[in-house]
């Protein structure tokens, strides 16, 4: 997939085609969906909506993705382009400012083109009003002229896909969603196929692993590709100055350990967080807001990075009267429980 640059309109246009230059994360990002590791629901029904697409002739129909951060949805896009034949254009919704922005990629894409639009629900409402008929009929009104004397123009566009991700899928407005014809969430991953993403990293940089160091990461990955990539880079500095280079689970433990994360895959501010609602608030419940100012966090990071895999170890819930730590959280972080929980009040 190689990475050019349009200087009209100031955004990154990717081909399907890979070229020597690609490295670093791009150079891990699988091109195929045979190549693309997990997400199998997704997978097989974006494979038979492709198929049809490509044997009608047709763009693919404009298609959602959305679940936590660092998933895939923006490789998956890439997928997409590249199992559709077709160039993918990048861009993100808070940087399209004005509706002209918008009307500036749209005239510029080739037919069957994707338009790829991250953190989209994002997106200024007033440019979202452009993307309605964009999206239905491939068709945009721009207003020429102030006052008595403006006109409105209308563009035909060429057939295109757009593809949106989101994290907060609950913020897209009713309309914008009801537009898109595939949506698909994309779920945590298992320890398993994290421990095969972690070694198909490996052998593309080039590094020793075993399947043991493999999964050691993987567990410690809290279900995310983009940490397990980022953690199996760490150990691997590790394992060349502290070790023989070869990644053992002795040695990502080492590394991880260093790294204050813990078997479970809680970092630091996991630790403090849980911390801080049972020996500040006696385990709950605690406002949001209130727990954000207690550990130094933006409320937005602590809602959307760590809570998710909080909660899906049972260790924090949410009530209506804030968040609660339950027995297991007590029992990690080898603290005393109490005789009655909010729970069994």
């Amino acid at each position: 997939m190689s990475l050019e640059f349009n200087e009209d309109l100031g955004q990154p246009i990717i081909s399907p085609t890979f070229a020597p230059q690609d490295a670093g994360e791009i150079g891990l990002r699988p091109k195929l969906l045979s190549d693309y590791t997990g997400q199998e629901k997704a997978k097989a029904n974006l494979s038979v909506y492709i198929e049809a697409a490509r044997l009608r002739n047709e763009p693919l129909d404009h298609t959602l993705l959305y679940g936590p951060p660092g998933l895939g949805k923006t490789t998956l896009a890439g997928v997409i382009a590249n199992e559709m034949g077709v160039n993918i254009r990048i861009t993100s919704g808070p940087a399209i400012e004005k509706p002209g922005d918008l009307a500036a990629l749209l005239t510029n894409l080739n037919p069957g083109d994707i338009l790829f639009i991250d953190e989209i629900h994002r997106l200024n409402r007033v440019v979202e009003e452009i993307l309605y008929p964009a999206m239905e009929d491939f068709a945009i009104d721009i207003i020429v002229g102030k006052g008595p004397s403006a006109n409105s123009i209308r563009l035909d566009l060429p057939k295109f896909t757009l593809v949106g991700a989101t994290t907060r899928a609950g913020q897209l407005s009713a309309p914008l969603r009801d537009r898109f014809g595939v949506s698909l969430r994309l779920e945590l991953y298992t320890p398993e196929e994290l421990a095969r993403i972690v070694t198909r990293s490996a052998t593309i940089l080039g590094m020793d692993i075993d399947p043991k160091g493999a999964m050691e990461i993987a567990t410690r990955s809290r279900g995310t590709p983009r940490i397990a990539n980022r953690f199996l880079r760490r150990v691997r500095d590790f394992a060349c100055v502290l070790g023989d280079g070869v990644i053992t689970k002795e040695a990502a433990d080492l590394a991880l350990t260093r790294l204050e994360v813990d078997a479970l895959g809680l970092d630091n501010i996991d630790r403090r967080m849980l911390t801080a609602i049972i020996q500040n608030y006696g385990g709950g419940p605690v406002g949001l807001e209130t727990l954000a100012a207690t550990i130094g966090e933006e409320a937005i990071t602590l809602e959307d990075v760590y809570e998710p895999y909080l909660m899906q170890l049972g260790f924090l819930t949410r009530t209506p009267r804030g968040r609660c730590v339950t027995r297991l959280a007590y029992d990690h972080l080898h603290l005393q429980s109490p005789e009655k929980t909010f729970f069994d009040i």
